[in-house]
């Protein structure tokens, strides 16, 4: 099994995000961070789990997302995101990244655990540090969709 650690920031929700991510598989250990311009918390909470996910190169393994985002591990745990899918996502927020998750997500054997933030679980608190660093570095990225179709 592979566990995959996930967080995401943004400063002022919308701001400067970003997402930090820990794969952990027989003792080795990934650690992933990208820094946005312009986001939200939301979406980088779920964007973690997307590069967590595509970051594993082949198909069918059994994965487990450890998450303090109730938005991401309710909305997948509690079956919402397959509704909205039928819907097309009609009214919903960030329909880019749900799209991608699920594409990515029917690859692999999917669980997920929410954990509390901001409670001392090292793994989550250092993707805290990874998904704030980000946030505040240099040369951040275009989040495309949130700043130019769902802002608009």
């Amino acid at each position: 099994m592979i566990k995959i650690y996930t967080d995401g920031a943004a400063k002022g929700n919308p701001g400067p995000g970003g997402y930090g991510a820990i794969l952990d598989f027989r003792g080795k250990r990934k650690e992933l961070s990208e820094g946005f311009r312009m986001t939200t918390n939301n979406r980088m909470e779920l964007l973690a789990v997307i590069v967590g996910l595509e970051s594993i190169k082949k198909p069918g393994w059994e994965v487990l997302i450890i998450s303090d985002s109730k938005y991401v591990v309710d909305a997948v745990e509690k079956g919402w995101v397959f509704g909205w899918e039928k819907k097309g996502f009609k009214g919903k927020k960030n329909p880019d990244l749900w799209q991608r998750f699920l594409k990515i997500y029917r690859q692999h054997k999917v669980k997920f655990q929410w954990v509390k933030g901001h409670a001392g679980h090292p793994e989550n608190e250092r993707c805290d540090e990874l998904a704030v660093q980000a946030a505040e570095g240099a040369g951040l990225k275009v989040d495309k969709f949130f700043e130019e179709v769902q802002s608009a």
